[in-house]
């Protein structure tokens, strides 16, 4: 269930974040780059990574810190995008939004880490692409 909120809102991330570039390019205003970056970075490549690694690794999908990893990621990227977008056009708001946005999304990542180092070391195979055992 967690690995697919994650591969699916990672996906809608991409989504998002090459419609950005598109109006980029269409426009030939770059103002926004970092913001497409972001959305790209944090939310295509990084929430569908920890998609694919939640559902090779159920032991750590289940716990109070995958949650809370999906939590923080979220919100974190909610709150960072715009105000990063904020700060770049020149809101005042965006500094604010961009810096709170900042800090849960770095702390979704730390989450992410003690998740990882605390998961089983060995992943989750179908049956039918598990080593043959030979002895």
């Amino acid at each position: 269930m967690l690995s697919r909120i994650f591969l699916r809102l990672g996906a809608s991330c991409g989504l998002v974040g090459m419609a950005l570039g598109v109006y980029m390019a269409a426009s030939h205003d770059h103002v926004l780059a970092p913001v497409h970056a972001h959305v790209n970075l944090i939310g295509w490549v990084g929430m569908f990574l920890a998609g694919l690694f939640y559902a090779q690794r159920p032991d750590a999908a289940g716990g109070k810190l995958a949650r809370a990893h999906l939590a923080f990621t979220v919100a974190g990227l909610l709150i960072l995008a715009p105000g990063l977008a904020g700060v770049l056009l020149g809101y005042p708001f965006g500094e604010l939004m961009a810096a709170l946005g900042s800090i849960l999304t770095i702390a979704a990542m730390a989450l992410f880490v003690v998740v990882v180092f605390r998961s089983e070391a060995n992943p989750v195979l179908p049956s039918d692409h598990r080593p043959a055992h030979h002895g």
